[in-house]
């Protein structure tokens, strides 16, 4: 991997992190159009540069976390099912899901949720004031459908948002509280994929990560900031249009790769 395209995955993965088209999937898409070989670092690369991505809900969320202590509790309650399922599953989704076959069916099947979505949530109105005032077993029901998004192209942004509106959020606070949940989440992931791949991780690799992070980290920034205004104007629908196509074309490819 060279500096530009360590530059070019970070770009991707900080504008589409926290949009609810899948980075993961746009990353090893995007590897294989650059030609990258699949190997263990890449794959490691992937997962590890969403960590300056995650910086980003921090640094614009802080004052969230100040709040009191009750976020942390219902984000818990929402990431323990996503822990123990990516514990049981990270070697098996790892070795047989990161391929861009995958990626291409879970891109079309959530852009089709994804339109259905903007039809469910027409002026539908939260039953929560803000994300912390969620029940905790609302919460868990989130992290489970969080969990969908350890399939490849299927979005983590996607799932949460799902689940968010599944109990009784509105388009914009299933939105924040996707945010919220990517800090432990994103932040479990990459710590475990980094402690797993460790011996792969040397000087010239961790300037690739570091470079990766930081480009990523300013491309959240910006999309973040635009993502929740653009969701109450317009919804879901842009999005699904948008994976659908991209899965498809992906799809020819592949054939034609054959």
């Amino acid at each position: 991997m060279t500096n530009i395209q360590a530059i070019i995955l970070g770009i991707i993965e900080g504008l589409t992190e926290f949009l609810p088209v899948s980075s993961t999937g746009h990353m090893i898409l995007a590897s294989t159009l650059m030609k990258l070989q699949h190997v263990e670092f890449v794959k490691t690369f992937e997962v590890a540069v969403q960590l300056g991505a995650i910086l980003a809900v921090v640094v614009i969320y802080i004052k969230r976390f100040f709040v009191s202590l009750e976020i942390y509790l219902k984000l818990l309650a929402a990431f323990i099912p996503t822990g123990i399922i990516g514990i049981l599953a990270y070697k098996t989704i790892k070795t047989y899901l990161f391929n861009p076959w995958v990626v291409s069916t879970a891109l079309i099947v959530g852009g089709v949720l994804l339109i259905l979505l903007d039809q469910w949530t027409d002026n539908k109105k939260s039953i929560y004031e803000k994300p912390e005032a969620i029940s905790y077993w609302g919460a868990a029901q989130i992290g489970l459908f969080q969990c969908l998004a350890m399939i490849p192209g299927v979005s983590r942004s996607a799932a949460s948002i799902f689940g968010g509106i599944f109990v009784g959020f509105d388009r914009k606070l299933a939105t924040e509280f996707s945010f919220l949940l990517a800090v432990p989440t994103m932040f479990a992931a990459t710590g475990k994929d980094l402690w797993e791949s460790r011996q792969l991780i040397h000087s010239e690799n961790i300037t690739l990560l570091l470079l990766g992070g930081a480009v990523a980290f300013i491309f959240a920034v910006i999309a973040i900031k635009s993502f929740i205004a653009f969701v109450q104007k317009y919804g879901f629908k842009h999005f699904g249009y948008y994976r659908i196509a991209l899965g498809l074309l992906f799809l020819m490819n592949s054939f034609a790769w054959l």
